[in-house]
């Protein structure tokens, strides 16, 4: 057996990484003349908004588009649209972004995390039901990685109990259950334009919707709860002035003609990998579910150290000797790495809306075991549409000779 390189012994790979590509070319460019050609950027009287709005419709397979500033935006409009308010519960996974959560603390309602599948790294039916009391408002369904969660039967128990369901699709451009993008399986589906996504306009946000109603409520809540269509000023409700650019809408334009390209290149490399990983003792592949198609934002590696005889970190530091980038989990969970989750201070002089939540709902360790378990335990290798087959060939390598040199070792 080969010494591993960390040791002192010959790599498995010796080539540098691909470097990152070009991410902007004359599609933006031109876009971006177009817009400023028009002398105004405010979204409502451009050109630009309106038509990557109509772009994303047709691409997804949306009724409805609504454009605001960012994912998280997208996010809270979503979550004012489907009448989450103080003392609600919504339901969602603890392995996720800040902004998955803020929309429903700025609304004065809790989070409640359901617990994830160890192997695909999102909430399932069976974690989601455990958690649903009678205060539950919305359920927010994150499709981590780009892989799409078991999207189907959590609508169908939401619906049975009148709950919302609101898909945050940040990560999983162009994922897919059966021929249906996930972002249009629940009530709304939120994606990010954020400049680290699949496709990018710097910033930006989108809301897909199939309902009218909330289509109209969505608008609403991300402009100040001004109806630019009526030109009327009533406001019902206070809403956050999240607008869009056209600068940002012009780009994401050109970005969207690259999205199918960009993501069919990453489904490819992702189930390349999950080939080559397949059957190593102690090594466990990022799980898809059935039906599912994968874009893979990132690919998490499980390392079983029970098999293994060593620690997820030491394994990680390993294989990044054998010149394969990557590191050690993703995010903990929210309620362990949030201060304002722990302590209860999302506002300043104020432990509101805590202080709604029912006495059982609390917070800590051992609250979400699987989240807790396999973050610690997992090597995150970053799956991007420049790497080639050589590429995973190599990681796949190098994970199966640091495995089978520390099996070795037991």
């Amino acid at each position: 057996m080969n010494e591993l390189a960390i040791n002192g012994g010959p790599k498995v790979r010796t080539k540098p990484w691909p470097p990152r590509g070009k991410r902007f070319d004359q599609r933006e460019l031109k876009q971006l003349k177009e817009a400023l050609a028009q002398n105004t950027l405010f979204y409502m009287y451009g050109r630009k908004t309106k038509e990557m709005c109509k772009k994303m419709a047709r691409i997804c397979g949306a009724k409805h588009v609504v454009a605001c500033s960012s994912g998280s935006a997208s996010l809270h409009g979503a979550i004012k649209a489907c009448g989450v308010g103080p003392g609600d519960e919504v339901i969602t996974s603890p392995i996720t972004d800040a902004g998955t959560i803020l929309g429903v603390i700025y609304e004065g309602a809790l989070p409640v995390f359901a617990d994830i599948d160890p192997l695909s790294y999102n909430i399932t039916p069976k974690t989601v039901a455990a958690r649903i009391t009678s205060r539950t408002r919305a359920v927010i369904v994150v499709h981590l990685a780009g892989c799409p969660a078991d999207i189907k039967p959590i609508v169908r128990m939401c619906k049975r109990r009148g709950i919302r369901v609101i898909e945050d699709c940040a990560q999983s451009w162009g994922a897919r259950v059966g021929s249906r993008w996930v972002g249009t399986f629940g009530d709304i589906g939120c994606f990010s334009l954020n400049d680290f996504k699949h496709i990018g306009a710097g910033d930006g946000g989108l809301i897909v919707t199939n309902d009218e109603e909330l289509y109209k409520l969505s608008w609403l809540s991300i402009d100040k709860c001004y109806d630019r269509m009526g030109i009327k000023r009533c406001l019902p409700f206070v809403a956050p002035n999240y607008r869009i650019t056209e600068l940002q809408s012009a780009v994401a334009i050109a970005q969207l003609g690259k999205v199918r390209g960009i993501t069919s290149k990453r489904h490819r490399l992702g189930v390349r990998l999950t080939e080559k990983l397949a059957g190593i003792p102690g090594i466990r592949p990022h799980k898809v579910i059935k039906g599912g198609y994968g874009t893979y934002w990132f690919y998490l590696i499980q390392i079983d150290s029970d098999v293994l005889g060593v620690d997820p970190a030491t394994f990680v530091k390993a294989v990044n000797a054998e010149g394969i980038p990557g590191g050690t989990g993703y995010v903990g969970p929210v309620y362990l790495s949030y201060e304002y989750l722990r302590k209860k201070t999302a506002f300043s002089h104020s432990r509101w809306p805590f202080t709604l939540a029912r006495k059982s709902l609390k917070y800590g360790p051992g609250y979400c075991p699987n989240a807790e378990t396999v973050m610690r335990s997992s090597l995150n290798f970053g799956i991007r549409e420049e790497l080639s087959a050589r590429e995973i060939d190599d990681t796949a390598a190098a994970v199966r000779k640091v495995a089978a040199y520390y099996r070795s070792k037991r």
